[in-house]
């Protein structure tokens, strides 16, 4: 059986070099880049299993590359930032990474992070075909969210006044998710199967955290109880289309 491929991007050979003998010892096949272009040309020899990706990289940054690959690559990735970056963090899980690793990190730790992100995106239990709703109708292509309405083939969100209100990639799919199965509550496992293709697990508040800012965007009173996308209590979320 060929061994799980990964992609250590990072423009520090040291941190490679350390990375590579470590994670070959532990049975994993693992290549090398220390820049975007790098990157792309290993892709294009050969696609990983999951990629290891510092953020402050010169020229174009980790988020940047990040953000191309869920684009176009069904990889797991892993942010690797500075110790006090938490707004990397953030940002990095916005556009779909699927962990982090804080430098200057213990290999164990890093080791035990590489093993569950490939777990979650190599190993789904037989019962998650079943959880996972699948859309019920075709999506129109203009849609009305709340005081909102989204283009789904551009991606966009425009508020009832007309001006687009910046979406991230998880948030359309999330709202995608949604659209798809109107009145109909979706636990925390579907909306990650549907949207990161992962499961949730315990103390992962990135659904909800997405959520939050989704209803912000598109709930006529932010501070009021949400309408169109409700908490169900021990449940999950339901979007209500018309807020009755």
């Amino acid at each position: 059986m060929p061994a799980t491929r990964l992609l250590i991007v990072d423009d520090d050979r040291s941190v490679r070099d350390m990375l590579r003998e470590y994670l070959t010892n532990h049975g994993y096949g693992v290549s090398e880049a220390a820049s975007g272009d790098e990157m792309r040309a290993a892709l294009d020899r050969e696609l990983p299993d999951l990629v290891l990706l510092d953020v402050r990289l010169p020229g174009e940054d980790g988020l940047t590359l990040a953000r191309f690959l869920r684009e176009r690559y069904d990889v797991g990735i892993i942010m690797v930032t500075g110790s006090g970056d938490v707004v990397d963090r953030v940002v990095g899980l916005e556009v779909g990474a699927d962990d982090y690793v804080a430098k200057p990190f213990d290999p164990r730790e890093l080791l035990a992070r590489v093993k569950s992100v490939l777990r979650r995106i190599q190993a789904k239990p037989p019962e998650a075909a079943n959880s996972a709703p699948a859309p019920l109708a075709p999506i129109a292509t203009r849609q009305k969210v709340g005081r909102c309405t989204v283009d789904v083939e551009s991606r966009r969100l425009f508020d009832s006044d007309g001006e687009e209100q910046p979406l991230t990639a998880m948030e359309f799919d999330l709202l995608k998710v949604f659209l798809a199965n109107p009145n109909r509550v979706l636990t925390r496992d579907q909306l990650l199967l549907n949207t990161r293709n992962r499961e949730w697990e315990p103390f992962d508040r990135s659904i909800d955290i997405r959520i939050g800012r989704l209803r912000r965007k598109i709930e006529p009173e932010a501070s009021g109880e949400p309408k169109f996308i409700r908490t169900v209590r021990n449940a999950g979320y339901m979007f209500v289309p018309d807020g009755g």
